[in-house]
């Protein structure tokens, strides 16, 4: 079993951390995040070190698994002077779960070979109860001789590994799921509430749209909530935001146009711009149901 650290215990690092100790039996010997509060709970919970430093998360721990919120968060951890993870750091491998540009990952893999430290990137496509089953769908990014060495924790984690590529291309494969699930949630908000104006049977319509080419994943896990304004947060309108605009930079960067993807950001904007950033993606719902939102 492995001495195992997090940095960045929200709702999905929290649960990965108490899957790998309760259930499989791994050290989870370090906790950090800048949320002082939850670090310590989650530290007080697994008997892990509550620490005040980056670089005691390092000396704690063989694999240290990161999972923050942005590209400069990321760039804290690792690349600012001073307190970092990477210090002291040779021979440790660090996996980052979190949703970000494939060009820090990169940034945070070639800086971790400069000092013979292993970097994979570990992109999620799952919820808060999967990650604490250990039941997430896993798109590895590195090199493959690394990946095969920690393949059996990864596997602990996941219901489904895949191995997309060197590193970046796990950022660029969620990038892609994530733009498409936003546009899914956007398309379904307006159908519902075009159906809803027009005083529609909604269970009605949600029951044809499941057996027609109107059927998608966010139909089964968002329509209900949208129906009844229930927004409890599993992924932010706040998130979905900034991955659309992930989705956006990469398509300019091969030079290519996203017209659908542009106007589901520009909503997701709409939502961090009018104080509905922190609901739930469903929450996009109160932008296009007649008689909602911040303006009714």
């Amino acid at each position: 079993m492995s001495k195992v650290a997090f940095v960045g215990v929200g709702r999905m690092g929290a649960n990965m951390a108490r899957h790998l100790q309760l259930d499989c039996g791994h050290d989870v010997t370090a906790i950090f995040d800048v949320n002082k509060k939850a670090s310590a709970e989650i530290a007080a919970e697994l008997g892990a070190k509550d620490c005040g430093t980056l670089s005691e998360v390092t000396e704690a721990a063989e694999i240290i698994f990161t999972v923050v919120t942005n590209d400069d968060a990321m760039r804290a951890i690792f690349l600012q002077d001073g307190d970092n993870l990477f210090s002291e750091a040779s021979g440790k491998t660090f996996i980052n779960c979190a949703t970000l540009s494939p060009g820090i990952h990169k940034e945070v893999y070639e800086a971790g070979k400069e000092i013979e430290a292993h970097v994979l990137e570990g992109a999620m496509a799952s919820s808060i109860s999967q990650a604490r089953e250990g039941k997430l769908f896993l798109m590895i990014g590195g090199d493959q001789e690394i990946f095969v060495q920690h393949k059996e924790i990864l596997d602990q984690l996941s219901v489904n590994l895949r191995l997309c590529g060197p590193i970046g291309k796990a950022a660029e494969v969620k990038a892609l799921v994530n733009m498409v699930m936003n546009i899914n949630t956007a398309a379904l908000a307006e159908g519902l509430g075009l159906a809803d104006a027009m005083g529609l049977d909604l269970q009605m319509v949600c029951d044809i749209f499941a057996q027609t080419g109107a059927n998608s994943r966010v139909l089964e896990t968002d329509s209900e909530d949208m129906i009844d304004r229930d927004h409890e947060c599993w992924f932010s309108a706040e998130h979905a935001a900034k991955d659309s605009g992930i989705a956006a930079a990469l398509a300019g960067g091969v030079g290519i146009s996203l017209p659908v993807n542009d106007a589901t950001k520009a909503q997701y904007d709409k939502m961090v711009a009018v104080g509905l950033g922190e609901l739930d993606k469903s929450g996009i719902a109160e932008l296009t149901f007649k008689g909602r939102g911040p303006s009714a």
